[in-house]
């Protein structure tokens, strides 16, 4: 018997049996309206053990069934995710604040269309054969033609410690390519917002993926995670959020050498050059703006435009604020909603005030929207240098800050000059020359004249914006082990 989408009693999922928290239970709030959408387990160090100790039992009977099966499991929640989006995406916005359009276009939409990829992408022979190579005899073995074959191994227990600003999305981008590589996992989401991921593994457990295979644990704080993250029955973290926590968990992995892949923070250089076509600098940073109330790491959130250029920029970027209404994510005309909490407010507040003690002009917004209920920031501009507080750390929230230069040497040079390097972008008429600067910025990602992305291409930051890469064929690759076969 199935359970509707968004009915509760929400349970952990652990070895294939739903369980309460272990530590009780604690309430999930709505952004918009400040009110209890429903509890959700606290899991306590016994649940984590618990789910971590199934997975490990659970994995190699997972590893040993042919991909073609694993495949049809993940079709087969990818299809329950499509059937029961009417319910999915109520449930999403009111636990998130994301906007209508966000919510029913971002969300759970990508979240079945990762699993169906990963199904497909699944079927697919992992081993990469080499060509022979002839050796000479040495004191080893005797000489001939050797060959030899990589084969791609599941990595064993994967963790996955999601994001909360698309809580289901980012899941399914580890969870799908880890299940269908043959690793068992353990999910522990976001605090914020984990209904819908407890949702998405229970449809995981209806359709027949076997106990143990999936689990999934929750909790207020930090310590399922860091359990998570120091049990020995785990052999892969998997996180997206802040560099910070992406520093405790890289210390506390190093200790029994468990792979790990890190999305971190961000803070992207949008580089508009002197030949730059405004209009599409303008469009891009708008999109992207209020997007989500600019809880996204791939956000171009420093403007670099050349001095020429200054003005059109900011008055662009001013016009576009206008056109860009705060409100009830559920209103069809809302563009920028509330940011996941108070406590995450009041932090944007404090940068705000900090960055502009320090110097910073607010050029646009910098004040809280006048609504009664929830958690809402204003979209922001502030005109700064890159030393500026604002200019080095990441709000995750709708500010942008806007910084002049004069040669294109000093824009990159101001462009590389950050802990981050996740996503930039390069703004110029000669898509020559932006490809060559694009080389030069220390980032993962590079846009060129658009702020949108290649869903098959590799995804990651350099610097303290994270370690590995996934998307596409190469988020299957990140969920597994190289093994090196060898023969004459």
């Amino acid at each position: 018997m199935t359970q509707k989408v968004g009915t509760g009693p929400y349970r952990q999922l652990i070895g294939g049996e739903f369980v309460d928290g272990g530590k009780g239970s604690y309430a999930i709030v709505n952004p918009a309206t400040e009110e209890v959408v429903a509890e959700a387990p606290e899991a306590s160090v016994d649940d984590v053990e618990a789910a971590a100790a199934a997975a490990k039992a659970a994995q190699p009977g997972w590893a040993a069934l042919k991909p073609e099966k694993r495949a049809e499991l993940l079709k087969k929640v990818s299809d329950r995710i499509f059937a029961e989006m009417a319910d999915f995406v109520p449930l999403i916005i009111s636990e998130t604040g994301a906007t209508l359009n966000v919510g029913s276009r971002m969300q759970a939409p990508a979240c079945a269309s990762r699993f169906a990829y990963y199904a497909e992408a699944g079927r697919q022979p992992l081993d990469l054969p080499l060509a022979p190579s002839p050796m000479a005899e040495t004191p080893l073995a005797p000489g001939g033609l050797i060959s030899s074959v990589v084969n791609r191994a599941p990595v064993g227990v994967v963790a996955a410690i999601t994001s909360y600003n698309f809580p289901i999305t980012n899941m399914a981008g580890k969870l799908a390519p880890a299940l269908a590589a043959g690793n068992a996992v353990v999910v522990k989401p976001a605090p914020q917002d984990p209904l819908s991921c407890l949702e998405v593994l229970r449809i995981c457990h209806e359709v027949g993926i076997p106990e143990g295979v999936v689990n999934i644990v929750t909790g207020s704080g930090a310590e399922a995670g860091q359990a998570l993250v120091a049990s020995p029955n785990v052999d892969m973290v998997s996180f997206t959020g802040s560099s910070g926590v992406g520093v405790a968990i890289q210390t506390e992995a190093a200790k029994t050498m468990k792979r790990t892949l890190m999305e971190l923070g961000g803070k992207g250089a949008c580089l508009v050059l002197a030949d730059a076509e405004i209009p599409k600098v303008i469009t891009g940073l708008a999109s992207v703006w209020g997007f989500h109330s600019g809880q996204i790491c791939t956000a171009p959130t420093r403007a670099i435009v050349h001095r020429s250029r200054y003005d059109e920029v900011v008055a662009g970027l001013t016009a576009a604020a206008g056109r860009m209404p705060v409100g009830d994510p559920l209103d069809k005309t809302t563009v920028v909603g509330p940011i996941i909490t108070d406590t995450h407010r009041a932090r944007v507040e404090a940068m705000l005030e900090r960055s502009v003690a320090e110097g910073a002009e607010v050029l646009v917004g910098g004040e809280r929207p006048d609504i009664d209920k929830g958690f809402y920031v204003a979209p922001t501009l502030l005109a700064v240098d890159n030393a500026n507080h604002g200019a080095r750390e990441e709000f995750f929230a709708p500010v942008i800050v806007v910084i002049p230069f004069d040669d294109d040497e000093e824009g990159i040079a101001i462009a590389n000059d950050s802990p981050y390097g996740l996503y930039d972008y390069v703004y110029s008429a000669d898509v020559n020359k932006a490809y060559q600067v694009a080389k030069r910025l220390e980032a993962g990602n590079v846009g060129l004249n658009t702020a949108q992305r290649n869903m098959e291409a590799p995804f990651g930051g350099f610097k303290m914006s994270g370690i590995g890469r996934d998307g596409g064929i190469f988020g299957l690759h990140a969920y597994t082990e190289m093994q090196t076969i060898v023969w004459t």
